[in-house]
């Protein structure tokens, strides 16, 4: 699959915006784990494809570094005003919604391709972490944080814009292919 066609294919899964991501750019940040690290949204060690669990900053930049392409994709939603969390809930879930048919595509072309989502897995209501083996790893998916990304940086390395103007929520994922 070509880079045109990466694009086009991400374009047709419903997305505001698709970039080719800069891949020998991404550099895996132990501040943006430090971050996870405050358990500010109740998922550290508490998801398996969450820090500590996903693997160490190193396991994971090496898993990642194996990758030479990738495609950055995000949706945009305008706000009413800065506190209008039914649009950032409704965007969250329609970039879930796009991103998990992406994959499906991407997937055919590529099994071993490496996506990387905004925020938490979804799959399961409840995850196993840390009593039970995941019930389904072959459909969980890290975030770009969990990976040690700085989305914003990230954003900027693959000239894709990461704010979109005032009162405007966008959510940020990507996928790496080999």
């Amino acid at each position: 699959m070509t880079d045109q066609e990466l694009l086009n294919l991400a374009a047709e899964c419903g997305f505001s915006h698709v970039n080719m991501l800069n891949v020998p750019a991404l550099e895996f940040r132990s501040e943006v784990r430090d971050m996870c690290s405050a358990d500010k949204c109740n998922h550290y060690g508490r998801c398996w494809i969450c820090p500590p669990h996903c693997g160490t900053l190193e396991e994971v930049a090496e898993k990642a570094q194996k990758y030479s392409r990738g495609i950055l994709v995000q949706c945009t939603g305008q706000m009413e005003d800065d506190y209008d969390v039914e649009t950032m809930l409704e965007t969250g879930a329609e970039q879930k919604k796009c991103f998990a048919k992406l994959v499906k595509a991407v997937r055919e072309a590529y099994p071993n391709c490496l996506p990387m989502s905004a925020g938490h897995c979804t799959v399961c209501p409840t995850c196993t972490c840390p009593d039970a083996p995941c019930r389904f790893p072959e459909l969980a998916i890290p975030s770009m944080e969990a990976y040690g990304l700085w989305v914003s940086k990230v954003c900027e390395d693959s000239g894709a814009k990461y704010y979109y103007g005032p009162q405007t929520i966008t959510y940020t994922s990507c996928i790496l292919v080999d």
